[in-house]
């Protein structure tokens, strides 16, 4: 087995036995048609991309088979370890840079027509040793989810909306209650390292790991504090199993999430009343994370200029805000995510921190230190947030190191 069949395997979580299995050997539909792989939010997002490909094939000639993933980057590993990937797929943040270094991906996206028009930060997570490499198809940033009803019972007004660290922690403490924490967030990396960007921190300065700096000391030994408090709790504290769960209860006043805690709640706490505003700034100025996906193509693909016309049309202005009435993502490109704020002005702080926005770390192997990152920062209440971040700066420090071989 080859360093690439190994590394997807990896990935998907795959134990493989295979032979003489290569990356880039096209993508697995035929005269007959396309294949799309996707890891789909539900039933609303897979009913839009299939009408989207419908109306795409109609126009085209090209049939196409949309397939929704139980397990996506397990199906993906799968169909590129077996010769077969599909001829579309969704690529995430997280994972895109394996897949680039390792030659699987088709770099198509700096030649579409409005390859100018994606946001910068999410041009920047989808290019790879400086070439941009596969188009975004909607993203997501982070922003705080307020509890109106609690907001006004606590006596708080617009006046108190917090723009600072320090107005953050005077709010969670006035919606402080018996049983409901003022604020609630994952405990991980993906929602506190937001924190370390507004204290001008983060894992990586450019080409040099910085997890240990004093920036990154600083975001956690604040968050230690609203711990210690009781003014912030973690969701599992809470009995939830996401901040967003414990928002719907009741349980958490303020919440740190993404636009896509809108549909859980409409769903499953249909009575909540909120609204969301951007995160308060830190010392560092103003933070938070972007999250996406790109339509993947394999490299090499004989079907990648049929690929290519279909993903022009899928991320066009027109159909992105049609996914935007469907399941609530936010276009990727600057023009439509415009048109959507003006649409959906209770999200307009999601698309307001696409401008600051940076893209969480996601070199090869950085996974695994996340990971880490994660099961340590439960326990932060307790630990030593320069000794922690410190174990983390030697883990990834070694992870980059390999990657770079």
């Amino acid at each position: 087995m080859n360093r690439k069949v190994t590394a997807l395997a990896a990935l998907g979580g795959l134990t493989l036995v295979l032979a003489g299995c290569g990356g880039g050997d096209g993508g697995g539909g035929s005269d007959e048609g396309l294949t799309i792989l996707f890891g789909s939010s539900g039933d609303a997002e897979t009913n839009a991309l299939q009408t989207a490909v419908d109306a795409w094939s109609e126009d085209s000639g090209i049939d196409v088979e949309v397939i929704p993933a139980s397990d996506l980057n397990q199906e993906l590993a799968q169909g590129y370890a077996g010769d077969t990937p599909p001829d579309l797929f969704y690529m995430s943040w997280d994972q895109f840079q394996t897949y680039a270094s390792d030659d699987y991906l088709e770099p198509y996206a700096e030649d579409l027509p409005n390859a100018d028009d994606f946001y910068p930060a999410l041009v920047d997570a989808f290019s790879y040793d400086g070439q941009f490499f596969c188009a975004p198809k909607d993203f997501s940033t982070l922003g705080l989810v307020i509890n109106t009803q609690l907001w006004e019972a606590a006596g708080l007004t617009d006046a108190d909306i917090p723009t600072t660290w320090e107005q953050l922690q005077s709010a969670a403490e006035r919606l402080t209650s018996d049983g409901v924490a003022g604020l609630s967030m994952g405990a991980e990396y993906q929602r506190v390292g937001a924190f370390m960007a507004q204290a001008g921190g983060g894992l990586m300065d450019g080409d040099t790991v910085t997890a240990d700096a004093p920036e990154n000391v600083e975001a956690l030994t604040y968050l230690q504090g609203l711990l210690n408090a009781g003014t912030m709790q973690w969701p599992a504290d809470l009995g939830a199993g996401w901040a967003g769960e414990a928002f719907g209860q009741g349980k958490a006043a303020m919440v740190v999430e993404g636009p896509w805690i809108s549909g859980a709640l409409e769903t499953d706490f249909p009575d909540v009343s909120y609204r969301v505003v951007e995160l308060p700034a830190g010392p560092g100025g103003k933070g938070t994370f972007t999250f996406s996906n790109c339509w993947g193509i394999p490299e090499g693909s004989e079907t990648a200029d049929d690929a290519i016309d279909l993903v022009e049309f899928l991320t066009s202005d027109e159909q992105q805000l049609a996914f935007s009435d469907a399941f609530g993502v936010i276009p990727s490109t600057e023009s439509a995510a415009a048109t959507y704020a003006e649409t959906y002005p209770e999200n307009e702080a999601f698309v307001a921190g696409a401008e600051y926005a940076t893209n969480p770390v996601s070199f090869p192997g950085a996974a695994d230190v996340v990971t880490e990152f994660n099961n340590g920062v439960t326990t932060l209440a307790s630990a030593d947030p320069a000794e922690f971040l410190a174990g983390i700066q030697t883990q990834l420090q070694t992870a980059y190191d390999a990657a770079q071989e």
